[in-house]
């Protein structure tokens, strides 16, 4: 019986940690993991001490790449397998602590700038993409030769998209290829001809050309995998609604029109945005500590929560997880500042026992001077809510009529007071009104919750409980203890 329902015992405290085996063959490690171009880069740098980056699904070839390049350059290599937040981000405070001169990240990145200045290359590696059927696709859902598209693909697809150009070019005439924003050395380009830069792609736009004027073609995904991936959704959030967007399975060709996918993430993202505003306490994240510009729009957000009159906590906890989250009840909402991947992430159904948003909805929810919805962009990246950014808003002065507006929740279908701090400046408030007692005006969020708990933890009895003799407690694991038989 007990076999039938659990592990037994013994097979618990036997089980071996297994070791990940080889994910490639040895003879393809050379083009999968690009070690060629890699060589060149390290011996253009002359770095004697390179950091490799490996998500948990590659880690498995970590040390035969690292065996390989140590053995090609003679530099020493260190293999950083443990991210405290995604392992899309660069992790450079892991290759500052190993002194490390250059870093190389392998797999899916999210091409944000890195906190410090530090040579980084990149390898998305190379999925095979069936360019044939890809076009075939294409053909089918784009029928007008002149409409405007522009081919976008998952990192690991990227390297296939100029070939799938090449075949759709002679027919098509407004076609626009994307790559992937690597990180361009000092004048490499000038600013005439730098292009477009988003979504983690380059768009070379003809001038006078907007994105916004081109349908989209998604290369990548998978058939079994119903819910888009982080990359995907950045894309659907922010591309134009009135826009088609197709994604083509490079496998099998298999086209899906995500127009419904991508209504059904805004809304949900419309939802996020009313929970914030009903929200009292704003849980701040620190997703991430090597991403640049955090520590800034860090203190944007907390500017931002106070002024609209919320209180803030900012959470230092790695990886956000249900259990860790779990406690701090008293918050209403969680902000997680990280990168557009990390941000968007998937989370699994009712798991999290209060939402998590990003800075782009809080932003909405908290600046009553941000455009509505459908005309206000999703912006994935919360670098482009803080000042110097094109589409930055400034709070509105606190005397403006915009504080004052009524506001009624979507959720409950109550109306939002104004915020706080609003009252202060009330000429008709400023006169003291005498108390017939002492009575605290203000207290943090989570002492009130505390306080209006039924249950509120032990109490401490000091000198009330009889002082007895330790006494052996049980012994074994909690799935079997000595004392409760086979049975």
């Amino acid at each position: 019986m007990e076999s039938t329902f659990s592990t037994p015992a013994e097979a618990v405290l036997q089980r071996e940690a297994g070791v990940p085996g080889l994910l490639t063959p040895p003879e393809d490690l050379d083009r999968v993991y690009e070690l060629k171009r890699i060589v060149g880069f390290v011996r253009d740098l002359e770095c004697q001490r390179v950091a490799l980056q490996f998500p948990d699904q590659l880690l498995g070839d970590a040390r035969a790449v690292a065996a390989r390049l140590e053995e090609i350059t003679g530099s020493k290599m260190f293999i950083l397998g443990d991210t405290a937040y995604g392992s899309c981000c660069v992790d450079v405070l892991g290759a500052e602590q190993a002194g490390a001169q250059a870093l190389v990240h392998f797999g899916p990145a999210c091409l944000t700038p890195p906190a410090c200045l530090l040579p980084v290359a990149f390898v998305l590696g190379q999925r095979s993409v069936s360019l044939e059927l890809c076009a075939k696709a294409f053909e089918a859902q784009n029928p007008d030769p002149k409409a405007p598209v522009v081919l976008l693909s998952e990192p690991a697809c990227a390297h296939a998209l100029e070939g799938l150009a090449t075949l759709l070019r002679p027919r098509y005439l407004d076609l626009l290829v994307s790559s992937p924003a690597f990180p361009l050395s000092l004048g490499s380009l000038s600013p005439e001809l730098k292009p477009l830069e988003c979504f983690g792609r380059r768009f070379p736009l003809a001038p006078g050309r907007r994105l916004e004027e081109y349908g989209a073609f998604y290369v990548g995904g998978s058939e079994t995998n119903s819910d888009p991936d982080p990359d995907l959704s950045r894309l659907l959030l922010g591309w134009a609604p009135g826009q088609p967007f197709f994604s083509c399975c490079p496998d099998t060709g298999l086209t899906q029109d995500e127009g419904v996918q991508a209504g059904r993430l805004r809304a949900r993202r419309r939802y996020l945005v009313e929970r914030a505003r009903d929200a009292r306490v704003v849980g701040l994240l620190a997703g991430t500590l090597g991403v640049a510009q955090h520590r800034e729009a860090l203190a944007h957000l907390r500017n931002l929560t106070q002024a609209a009159g919320k209180r803030s906590y900012v959470l230092a906890l790695g990886r956000p997880t249900p259990a860790k989250l779990a406690n701090f009840p008293e918050v209403d909402v969680f902000v997680l500042l990280a990168c557009p991947l990390g941000t968007l992430a998937p989370q699994p159904s009712g798991s999290f026992f209060r939402p998590i948003l990003a800075p782009c909805e809080l932003e909405a929810a908290c600046n009553p001077d941000w455009p509505p919805p459908g005309l206000a962009p999703y912006l994935t990246h919360y670098a482009d809510l803080l000042p110097g950014s094109p589409f930055h808003v400034p709070l509105p002065p606190p005397e403006s009529e915009l504080w004052d507006t009524p506001d009624v929740s979507l959720i409950t279908g109550e109306l939002r007071p104004p915020p706080a701090w609003k009252s202060s400046n009330d000429p008709g408030c400023s006169a003291l009104t005498p108390q017939p007692q002492l009575e605290l005006i203000e207290s943090s969020p989570a002492a009130l919750f505390l306080s209006s708990r039924s249950w509120q933890g032990l109490e401490p009895r000091r000198g009330q409980t009889p002082v007895t003799e330790a006494v052996i407690g049980r012994r074994g694991i909690a799935i079997a203890y000595e004392d409760e038989g086979s049975s």
